[in-house]
């Protein structure tokens, strides 16, 4: 079993992912902000990281740089309703950028997506 952590500042939105992954089988862990992700990934062995942008205090691509520098470093999907940060050079080392919506389903294959080319990594 993955074991996700998502991180989004709207509490909605983290509870409908939430509900969402733990229906498909993920371990799901939350958090509200940047500063509260890299805490958790401190302390748990994380598979994959689904990371909002647009938050108040640490934003998402501040967050990313942290983890890209930390030991651990797992892959991360960007999920943000802004496109245009898909231009910011930072944005680029994210596995994958989803455009955030209420359906989910995009968002649930590129995770099993960016899991499974994780995974095929790891046993090379």
């Amino acid at each position: 079993m993955s074991t996700l952590l998502i991180v989004d500042d709207e509490k909605n939105l983290l509870k409908l992912y939430q509900r969402e992954f733990l229906e498909d089988g993920y371990e799901v862990l939350t958090a509200s902000s940047g500063t509260e992700a890299l805490q958790k990934l401190r302390l748990r062995a994380i598979d994959l990281i689904i990371m909002d942008i647009r938050m108040s205090g640490l934003d998402g691509l501040e967050t990313l740089k942290q983890i890209m520098e930390s030991p651990s470093n797992p892959p991360i999907i960007l999920n943000s309703a802004y496109s245009y940060f898909k231009d910011d050079f930072l944005s680029w080392a994210a596995k994958a950028y989803v455009v955030k919506s209420s359906d989910v389903s995009e968002l649930k294959a590129k995770t099993r997506e960016v899991l499974e080319t994780a995974a095929t990594a790891r046993n090379h």
